[in-house]
């Protein structure tokens, strides 16, 4: 009995520390914002807020103003000079064009002055007499000579200037001398003296004639 007793109260003992030994609770997570710390907005109050931007005094705006106006004037300077420069860069471009143009057309002009003199002697020498089978068979040799050069000269665009029986003209012809002739009306070229010639419409060599009173 006694041993019995003995038994119950060892289990009771052994059993007994386990029961009073504490149950520690875990921490319930807290939700987010509810920290212990304060927010900025509230622990700074109206502290904390951004200042207001300070409007801009009379003297900032006149400096804003003078600087735009200086703005301004550059801007419209360096338009002008950009429109002078156009300007001066098209009218280059275009002389540019005439005088290639003008090269083109006129391409025969110094060939053609320089053969002026050869046509000269051509003609005086076509005004000889012949007195005899040979001489005329070198003249006729002479004159199929000029004639081919007219025609090569012609293909370029040279050509006589018309003069005997025309009205004088100071762009085509050059007066030498005047006189008195019949069935001519005043200011008439009566008498051509030396051939003139153009190209085109551009004189190489005015004719030297004589003039009607």
């Amino acid at each position: 009995m006694e041993q019995g007793e003995k038994q119950v109260m060892e289990q009771a003992t052994y059993d007994e520390p386990e029961r009073e030994q504490p149950i520690e609770e875990e921490a319930a997570p807290q939700p987010e914002g509810e920290s212990g710390s304060v927010p900025l907005e509230e622990a700074g109050g109206e502290e904390a807020a951004e200042p207001a931007e300070k409007a801009p005094t009379a003297e900032e705006l006149a400096a804003a103003k003078a600087q735009i106006n200086e703005l301004e004037a550059k801007l419209s300077e360096m338009e002008h000079r950009y429109l002078r420069l156009y300007a001066d860069f098209e009218n280059f471009r275009r002389r540019t064009r005439q005088e290639m143009e003008a090269a083109e057309k006129y391409r025969a002009q110094s060939l053609a002055s320089d053969l002026l003199p050869v046509l000269d002697n051509f003609e005086r020498a076509l005004k000889i007499e012949a007195d005899n089978e040979q001489a005329k068979s070198i003249l006729q040799g002479m004159e199929m000579v000029y004639r081919s050069l007219l025609d090569a000269l012609k293909k370029e665009g040279v050509e006589a200037i018309e003069a005997v029986g025309k009205p004088f003209d100071p762009y085509l012809h050059q007066a030498v001398m005047q006189a008195e002739a019949e069935g001519y009306e005043p200011n008439t070229v009566v008498e051509e003296l030396q051939k003139g010639y153009k190209l085109k419409d551009r004189v190489l060599r005015p004719a030297m004639v004589k003039v009607s009173q």
